[in-house]
């Protein structure tokens, strides 16, 4: 068991809890003790050990980031351009994931809020509240407060209670001006925010080492609570997301590839197809990383001096499917509790997975951390997350695919932009100079 996959053992997990919550119901018990509070007892425990992980991975991640991008001339004409090109990508991504889930509304079933359906614990009138707490007032007012909470009075406040959209804020300023003083204290800085960061990764994979167990426990408290119920709002959320992830890959990037870069998309699939099947089959960009370059460059034909700083910058910091994704099942949560979120929520949600969706980047399972943060900062219950885990690896394989291809687009459209030729030219790629 040890030696399988996370993934593989994560969908044993699945298959064993639909069994296990099947078989037990609410009622069935050992000794007075019921299966249920077993199964609840677990799950919340995996839950709270994500949460326990938030505030310093964020934090961490997005300074090292920050740092990291706005140092040693990073942000020079390539960076730009590649910055730009990443965060518009990501931006049509979210946008195109909003307006979709917005119009299906996975989260209701037959006109009715999939709460019951989904097992989740919290009252919609208690969500609402948290919500409005978060949020303020509505109208204008509350889009003002929204902005006002992105600069907390108190910083150590803010990471108690969990604001987020506060913290991030304040972890991008601090990592841009960290790179501003004297080399001596920037380095200083830099070494600590690093290694916290490098803690927290081995914290993070630690805890989903006994992600199978959580699943394990979330899977079957909601089967032995709803039965079979909950597998309907739970495919059509996923068919959402896949939808969403085709209009983003037909549509939004070949558009850009053909607007901007001048060149056929199609030609583009065609370079990118390996790293598209690797990504696809690993569900990890990081480890696609060498496939998309060697198939940019021998493929595609864009030189080494752009795919070396485009394509592993992309596989840290652009995440068009992750974010889709992230804004997706946002959204569906907060329609299984029947609130209709205001624009400004709504806002809220589109900008916090926009930055999340960097600052996690690159860690195992990371969208499941970033929905948390995304959760917190609109004031929903982060315990929702466990009904997501069910179809999660075939989404998670399906965004990271889209991960890529905007990883390749993005070098195509910067490669052009840079004056190279022969890049996705007719009879093969003429390698251009670095």
């Amino acid at each position: 068991m040890g030696k399988l996959q996370l993934h593989w053992r994560i969908l044993i997990a699945i298959v064993a809890g639909v069994a296990a919550g099947w078989l037990a119901g609410e009622q069935g018990a050992l000794f007075g003790v019921t299966f249920y509070s077993v199964f609840d007892f677990v799950g919340t425990l995996f839950i709270n050990a994500l949460k326990m992980l938030i505030v310093p991975l964020i934090v961490s991640s997005i300074i090292v980031g920050v740092a990291g991008i706005g140092g040693g001339g990073n942000l020079g004409r390539l960076g730009g351009k590649t910055l730009l090109f990443y965060g518009v990508t990501t931006l049509m991504a979210i946008l195109i994931g909003l307006v979709l889930v917005n119009l299906v509304q996975p989260g209701i079933v037959d006109g009715e809020p999939a709460r019951d359906l989904l097992a989740l614990e919290e009252s919609t009138r208690a969500v609402a509240e948290s919500v409005g707490a978060t949020a303020g007032s509505g109208g204008g007012g509350q889009l003002a407060r929204l902005f006002m909470s992105m600069v907390p009075p108190n910083i150590i406040q803010a990471a108690a209670e969990g604001q987020m959209l506060g913290l991030i804020f304040f972890s991008i300023v601090f990592g841009y001006f960290m790179t501003r003083v004297e080399n001596e204290q920037s380095e200083a800085m830099y070494r600590f925010w690093d290694g916290l960061f490098a803690v927290m990764m081995k914290v993070t994979e630690w805890v989903m080492t006994f992600a199978p167990i959580g699943v394990f426990g979330l899977v079957a408290r909601t089967v032995a609570q709803t039965g079979f119920d909950a597998a309907r709002p739970l495919v059509v959320f996923s068919l959402t997301v896949l939808g969403a992830l085709a209009l983003h890959a037909l549509i939004s990037i070949p558009l850009l590839v053909k607007t901007v870069g001048k060149v056929s998309p199609v030609a583009l699939y065609r370079a990118a197809a390996p790293a598209l099947l690797t990504a696809f089959s690993t569900a990890s960009s990081s480890a696609t990383l060498p496939i998309t370059m060697d198939a940019m460059e021998k493929r595609a034909g864009v030189s080494n001096r752009t795919s070396s700083f485009v394509l592993p910058l992309g596989a840290t910091v652009n995440m068009n499917g992750t974010a889709l994704y992230e804004c997706v099942a946002a959204m569906f949560i907060a329609q299984a509790y029947g609130l209709e979120l205001s624009f400004g929520v709504q806002f809220v949600i589109v900008i916090t997975a926009l930055v999340t969706s960097v600052g996690v980047a690159g860690i195992p399972s990371a969208s499941l951390v970033a929905i948390a943060i995304i959760l917190a900062a609109v004031g929903l219950p982060v315990e929702a997350i466990g009904v997501l885990f069910v179809f999660d690896r075939i989404l998670d394989m399906a965004r990271t695919a889209i991960n890529i291809l905007g990883d390749c687009a993005c070098a195509v459209i910067v490669a052009k932009l840079e004056g190279e030729e022969g890049v996705l030219v007719e009879g093969g790629p003429q390698r251009a100079r670095s």
